[in-house]
C-alpha cells in the first residue's frame, strides 16, 4: 500500500512539472504597452542572431542584434495624434535606454505624445558584427514601421517626428539627412512608407549623418547643446546648414551642462533641468501638438 501510494505521488509530480521549464517574459517598462521587432525574421542578412539575448544592467542595453521598438501610447483623453521615434545615445558601445529612452518616452506621454524608444545596432561595441550602415537601417525602419502602423495607435501620420540624444542625434541625422522615401516596389509593406521624420530633435549629437547641404524638404529642427559640450559644433553645423537652406530651426546652446545630461533630472542647474518645456514650447508653437490646427512647417 505504502508502495503504490509513492509511485501515485510521483505521477501526480510529473504532471505537474512541465517536461520544459516556461520562459518568463521581461516585465514592459512603465507605461510600455509592447516591444516589436523592426522585422519580425531579423534583420535582413543577420537573421540567424534575431535570438541572441541582449545583456542589460541600470540603465544601460548592450549587445543588440534583434532591433526593436518599445512602445509607449498616452492616455487617450491626453493623445494629440503626435508621435516620435526616440534614439537613445551611447557612443554607439551601448545605449542609455533608460535615462533616453524609458524616461524620454513617459516625459512625451506626459504631453500627450506618442513615444516609440528604439534599440538599434552598436557597431562599435566590442566586437560587434555591425557597422554604422546598420543604425541608419534600424532609423529608416523605425519611421517606416510606426508610419505604416499608424492608424492602428491613432496617431497622425503628418505628425510623427524623431528624436535623438548623442549618438542617438547621429542617427537622427542619418534617417533625416539622406534618402528616405518609401520604396513603392517593395514586396514589405512596411518598406513602402516614407521614412522622412516630420520634425527633429537632436540633443547634444554627434556628427555623423550631417552632410555638406540639407536636402530639399529638410523637417524642421530642435536642436540643444550645452557649450562645455565636445559635441557643441556638431549643432552649430547643423544649425549653420539650416540658415543656409532657409529651413525652420530652433537652437539652444546652454552655458553649461556638459554631455549626456538626459532629461535634465540629474544636473543641477536650472536651465538643464527645464530643458525638455523648451522642447514641448517648441512643439507646442509649431501646431505639432494641436490635433485641430495643421502642424507648421511640415511638408
Amino acid at each position: 500500500m505504502m508502495r503504490n501510494r509513492l509511485l501515485l505521488s510521483l505521477v501526480l509530480i510529473a504532471v505537474t512539472i512541465p517536461a520544459h521549464p516556461q520562459s518568463t517574459a521581461k516585465p514592459l517598462p512603465t507605461g510600455a504597452t509592447a516591444v516589436i521587432s523592426l522585422w519580425p525574421s531579423g534583420a535582413p542578412g543577420f537573421e540567424n542572431r534575431k535570438e541572441i539575448p541582449e545583456l542589460a544592467a541600470s540603465y544601460w542595453v548592450k549587445n543588440i542584434n534583434n532591433p526593436s521598438v518599445t512602445v509607449f501610447l498616452p492616455p487617450k483623453e491626453r493623445a494629440t495624434g503626435a508621435a516620435v521615434i526616440i534614439c537613445p545615445g551611447g557612443g554607439f558601445r551601448e545605449l542609455g535606454f533608460v535615462p533616453e529612452g524609458i524616461q524620454a518616452a513617459q516625459y512625451f506621454n506626459g504631453i500627450g505624445v506618442a513615444a516609440f524608444a528604439l534599440k538599434y545596432r552598436l557597431p562599435r561595441e566590442d566586437g560587434s558584427v555591425y557597422n554604422m550602415s546598420h543604425p541608419h537601417q534600424d532609423g529608416l525602419r523605425a519611421m517606416r514601421l510606426v508610419r505604416s502602423r499608424a492608424a492602428e495607435w491613432g496617431i497622425d501620420p503628418n505628425r510623427i517626428g524623431m528624436v535623438g540624444f548623442s549618438a542617438g542625434g547621429e542617427v537622427v541625422s542619418m534617417t533625416a539627412f539622406a534618402e528616405n522615401g518609401g520604396n513603392t516596389n517593395a514586396s514589405d509593406p512596411i518598406e513602402k512608407a516614407s521614412a522622412r521624420p516630420d520634425f527633429i530633435v537632436e540633443i547634444y549629437p554627434g556628427g555623423a549623418g550631417i552632410p555638406q547641404s540639407l536636402p530639399v524638404n529638410v523637417p524642421p529642427a530642435f536642436l540643444l547643446v550645452a557649450n562645455d559640450d565636445d559635441h557643441t559644433n556638431a549643432v552649430l553645423d547643423i544649425f549653420r546648414l539650416y540658415r543656409a537652406a532657409k529651413a525652420p530651426v530652433e537652437v539652444h546652446v546652454y552655458e553649461k551642462g556638459q554631455h549626456a545630461f538626459n532629461m535634465g533630472n540629474r544636473s543641477k542647474l536650472t536651465t538643464i533641468k527645464t530643458w525638455p518645456q523648451r522642447m514641448a514650447d517648441w512643439m507646442a508653437d509649431n501646431n505639432i501638438l494641436d490635433p485641430t490646427v495643421p502642424p507648421k512647417n511640415v511638408k
